[in-house]
């Protein structure tokens, strides 16, 4: 019997993984063991510690490009670049889950989330001071797990790194505080169409190892080249796209989207619209690149049709919302169907469509962030008011608070000297040049219809009466203020000044397997 052999490994290539995912288990730890009234300072401390050491090995450890744990992961320049997003959005998405301000109550997390809603004791516990601590390591698991998805070189390490990130969101989408049904609600709609997702992107593996007799995407790709693409490969190249998308909150597998957007924590949904599209995009783009670039032919035209539906979808029914995290929800649609432009122009065999795409997420994730983080300012005797009716006036009560969420949903809506205007000009131009131009066309108009519900929001913030009984505006703590001084000043510097990060994007636009 041959001697077995130990797989490569790189602990430096791993280090990004390993700081976050120690962060996760030891916070596991203190759950089990520390007392209660030191967890949150303590999990807080731990999950920022986990994210911003992750950061910092991304950055130690760029210009790296290596396949290791035994071919696995493929550590390059878009991997890095990807998961030092990831945990950059995740250390600002951890500041929002610890804001209690002056009240300690005002946390968006339930105290005791195995308490029925509504009973006596789930009203009780509403002006607690306690918090769902366990919130902390989960979202360092989804980080793990996001930053693990962005890297794998292999459909199977691929799947379980869509398990390790989609576990703890579907349970922390059902600790809200307040609206406590609405939320546990949107965790069980989120948790069985995720389990769809799955089992599609599994039967998809089954095809295409059938179809290849590998996993490992550098040998599709080998095989794709010298046998070509049979029925097998493409059926389940389409089942592998389908699982992808829906993490991805692309349309027409977006249905999750608007109604978990609504109901999970605010902080959560943030977590979500920014973390989780960077790491289902990261992994959208290695599989097609690195598996299937030398048949494009395969995806493009799914990817194509695909891209129209999500930006006509997004900003269609983004036009009929009244609730602003549900119209933020459709917008994310929206964005997803404009960042698939980028995808399509990776066909041309060029790095321009994926240097825009990267450049799109980092741009996107902050600014839907700080978006969010305004929302959780706006309170009303139920939590948070998110109707759009309850915005009306928001300037007379708190000038700072609506110039801000203009500001960002200018961003959004792509108008220039923001990062929004920046990033959508770079996956444009990436389509038009490799052909896609009726794309752009389409990525333009839809891009002017998305523009009006941002414009109705702010029209109703400057140019609405308030109402007598509107709700207040919140006094940020010391998290949330970061987190908006963050966003804003990276929304404006990307918008005016974004030729730093545009070519630090087009140095990281390389794909190894």
């Amino acid at each position: 019997m041959g001697a077995i052999q130990a797989p490569s490994l790189s602990l430096a290539a791993l280090s990004p993984l390993l700081f976050v995912f120690g962060a996760a288990a030891i916070g596991v730890l203190v759950e089990a063991f520390a007392p209660r009234h030191v967890r949150h300072p303590v999990q807080v401390a731990l999950a920022l510690a986990g994210m911003v050491g992750g950061f910092a090995a991304t950055l130690l450890i760029a210009g790296t490009e290596t396949v290791t744990a035994g071919g696995a992961l493929a550590i390059d320049g878009a991997g890095l670049f990807l998961q030092a997003t990831i945990t950059g959005l995740g250390a600002l998405s951890i500041l929002l889950f610890a804001e209690r301000g002056l009240d300690p109550a005002r946390s968006s997390f339930v105290a005791a989330a195995a308490v029925p809603a509504g009973s006596p004791r789930d009203r009780e516990l509403l002006t607690s001071e306690r918090v769902q601590t366990e919130v902390y390591p989960l979202a360092s698991f989804a980080v793990g797990g996001m930053m693990l998805f962005a890297t794998a070189n292999d459909l199977l390490v691929m799947f379980i790194a869509l398990e390790v990130l989609s576990l703890p969101l579907y349970l922390m989408s059902g600790l809200a505080r307040r609206r406590r049904l609405l939320s546990q609600e949107a965790a069980v709609k989120y948790f069985l169409l995720g389990a769809f997702a799955s089992a599609f992107f599994l039967y998809g593996l089954a095809l295409v190892y059938g179809a290849t007799g590998t996993i490992r995407l550098s040998e599709i790709r080998a095989a794709v080249t010298e046998d070509g693409t049979g029925t097998l490969l493409v059926l389940g190249l389409g089942l592998l796209v389908v699982g992808l998308m829906f993490k991805a909150s692309v349309a027409p597998f977006h249905t999750w989207t608007p109604d978990v957007y609504q109901g999970a924590p605010t902080p959560v949904t943030a977590f979500m619209a920014s973390c989780t599209k960077v790491a289902a995009f990261g992994a959208i783009l290695r599989l097609l690149y690195v598996a299937f670039g030398t048949a494009d032919w395969t995806w493009r035209p799914l990817v194509y049709g695909i891209a129209i539906v999500s930006m006509v979808v997004g900003a269609v029914l983004g036009l009929t919302q009244t609730d602003v995290k549900r119209m933020l929800a459709y917008s994310s649609i929206a964005h997803a169907g404009f960042l698939l432009t980028g995808v399509i122009g990776l066909g041309g065999g060029t790095g321009s469509g994926l240097a825009a795409t990267l450049f799109y997420l980092l741009a996107y994730g902050l600014t839907t962030l700080g978006a969010f983080a305004v929302v959780t300012l706006v309170r009303d005797g139920d939590g948070e008011a998110t109707h759009l009716s309850q915005w009306a006036g928001l300037a007379r009560r708190s000038p700072l608070t609506a110039a801000i969420m203009a500001f960002l949903l200018l961003a959004l809506a792509g108008i220039p000297l923001t990062s929004g205007f920046t990033g959508k000009f770079a996956v444009f131009r990436a389509a038009i040049e490799v052909g896609a131009w009726p794309l752009a066309v389409v990525a333009l108009v839809t891009s002017a219809i998305a523009a009006f519900f941002y414009l109705r929001l702010l029209v109703l913030m400057y140019f609405s009466e308030p109402a007598v009984d509107g709700p207040t505006v919140g006094v940020p703590g010391l998290p949330t203020t970061v987190v908006l001084a963050v966003t804003v000043a990276a929304t404006l510097v990307l918008g005016v000044v974004p030729g730093s990060v545009l070519d630090l994007a087009e140095s990281a636009a390389t794909l190894v397997g």
